[in-house]
């Protein structure tokens, strides 16, 4: 087939966007399916991230459907982006299996409530690199740029300024991981109701790796401004590509 599949079906709740006929392009599974709090931005999320992977050279396939985390399912896709919540119904097997992919070169990427997801499964916790443990603050926020040269954060400067919903982690050592973001804590209340961290080290984005595989976590992506925002998709592509190994 000669040019663009601009739409195909992959099954109920899977759409492919963007597949180039002419060139392999790495391909990306975009799962949106939440077992716990449901967000309101992840629709506008499954229509944007296929259109910002098209601009930035990956195909991103969107399903809710967990029957692509299996073995088979995932053996089409080089990165799995989750955007998801709670206890998914997935089985042990799928479960090692999916590390098993990650250990041995596939990439993995987490968007904000990606923390707030598997908390009865220890393993996940150790590759996504912590737990969501309450978001203190949803306002005007400024972001330390802590690493100004990784492709997710090389176009923001040294401060980036947003307004989103901000968590704060349980199980999380920076020692275990790359930070690339981090809030400036001089422009909140670290008084506030609901603040538990007392070292004063709230982490917004970090990168990791495990055997093979390549890992990138944001904690931002709650407000649908902020996923229209250039400089957010820019952040996205930048962390989607590092994991995929092209960047």
């Amino acid at each position: 087939m000669v040019g663009r599949v601009l739409v195909g079906l992959l099954t109920a709740g899977a759409v492919l966007v963007g597949l180039e006929a002419q060139g392999p392009a790495s391909k990306v599974l975009y799962v949106t399916h939440s077992a716990g709090f449901k967000h309101d931005v992840v629709p506008l999320s499954m229509e944007l991230l296929p259109k910002i992977g098209k601009q930035h050279g990956f195909d991103v396939a969107v399903t809710k459907d967990l029957a692509f985390l299996s073995p088979t399912g995932l053996r089409a896709y080089d990165a799995v982006v989750f955007y998801t919540t709670g206890e998914l119904p997935i089985g042990d097997a799928d479960k090692a299996g999916l590390l098993e992919a990650i250990r041995h070169g596939k990439g993995f990427v987490g968007i904000h409530s990606a923390t707030d997801t598997f908390y009865e499964w220890p393993e996940y916790g150790e590759l996504i690199g912590g737990y969501f443990d309450n978001h203190p603050w949803h306002e005007e926020v400024a972001v330390r740029v802590e690493d100004r040269n990784h492709p997710a954060t090389k176009h923001l400067g040294a401060s980036w300024t947003i307004t989103d919903e901000i968590y704060q982690f349980r199980n999380w050592n920076r020692s275990a991981r790359h930070v690339l973001l981090s809030l400036e804590t001089s422009s909140v209340d670290l008084k506030k109701q609901g603040v538990k961290r007392t070292d004063g080290d709230f982490a917004l984005a970090w990168t990791s790796t495990t055997g093979k595989g390549r890992v990138f976590y944001t904690a931002l992506g709650h407000r649908a401004e902020l996923w229209k925002d250039p400089a957010y998709q820019q952040h996205l592509a930048g962390g989607i590509r590092w994991v995929l190994g092209v960047e």
